[in-house]
């Protein structure tokens, strides 16, 4: 049975139909990829597993537009598609979209403070406090920094350890390279490496491809709102057509 299993997912914004029968799984403890050229749909398929679109669609009633969601979404075998955000969280998947989006006027201290509001237990959030900063030491010597003012590569330490300060069964990643320095980068990707060691499932969007195969042991690709490949990356590097009109390499 898989951690995460997604079936014929749609997801329709007004006329445009970004999400088309998608369906994937991630088993506990696996590195999943998922890639693709931009506008495939992906960041919109993580906003949609942890339910965040269906919050844009409650937000929007009768402010003109129409958001539609189609199919299932199990975790942990419990079907969580009509959750709200905030429940799916508290079940272990947790969300870390793109482009960081810290509470800016908070210091880094309280922004990861913010991230464990869900847990009752004081010695359980303090543990996962020493071990964000152990995992990025930056934070640490940033701590009563206030979050806005950090550089995008500690925005971006930062959302990722928020993420975590709550108990994650599978941690969903959202473009964590964008626009970061190269050296910023493999930093990042390190920490999220230690994160799958430490038996965390991670489902990881990413411009990245080479990145990506790297790092999982399995990947989808997706376009134009389907999934139209999945496997090993030899075996979709193997794929001529995929890797020159889908992978760019």
């Amino acid at each position: 049975m898989p951690l995460l299993e997604v079936k014929d997912l749609g997801v329709r914004y007004d006329k445009a139909q970004i999400l088309n029968g998608v369906s994937l799984a991630v088993h506990d403890g696996e590195f999943v990829g998922i890639v693709g050229p931009n506008g495939a749909g992906k960041s919109t398929l993580l906003r949609a597993i942890s339910g965040l679109v269906r919050f844009e669609a409650r937000m929007k009633r009768g402010a003109g537009g129409d958001i539609v969601l189609a199919g299932e979404v199990r975790f942990g075998a419990e079907r969580i598609d009509g959750l709200p955000a905030h429940e799916i969280r508290r079940r272990g998947l947790v969300h870390c979209p793109e482009r960081r989006r810290p509470f800016r006027e908070l210091t880094v201290l309280e922004n990861l403070m913010a991230g464990a509001f869900l847990s009752k237990s004081g010695p359980e959030t303090q543990r996962r406090l020493e071990r964000s900063f152990a995992m990025f030491p930056r934070l640490a010597e940033r701590k009563d920094q206030i979050a806005g003012t950090l550089s995008g590569g500690e925005q971006q330490m930062l959302a990722t350890a928020r993420a975590l300060m709550y108990e994650a069964r599978l941690l969903a990643i959202d473009e964590p390279s964008l626009g970061l320095a190269p050296r910023i980068r493999e930093e990042l990707f390190a920490a999220i490496r230690r994160i799958h060691g430490a038996g965390t499932a991670v489902l990881l969007v990413e411009q990245e491809v080479g990145q990506v195969f790297r790092m999982a042991e399995r990947s989808y690709v997706l376009s134009q709102g389907r999934i139209i490949a999945q496997g090993s990356a030899r075996s979709l590097m193997a794929d001529e057509t995929l890797r020159a009109g889908y992978l760019g390499l």
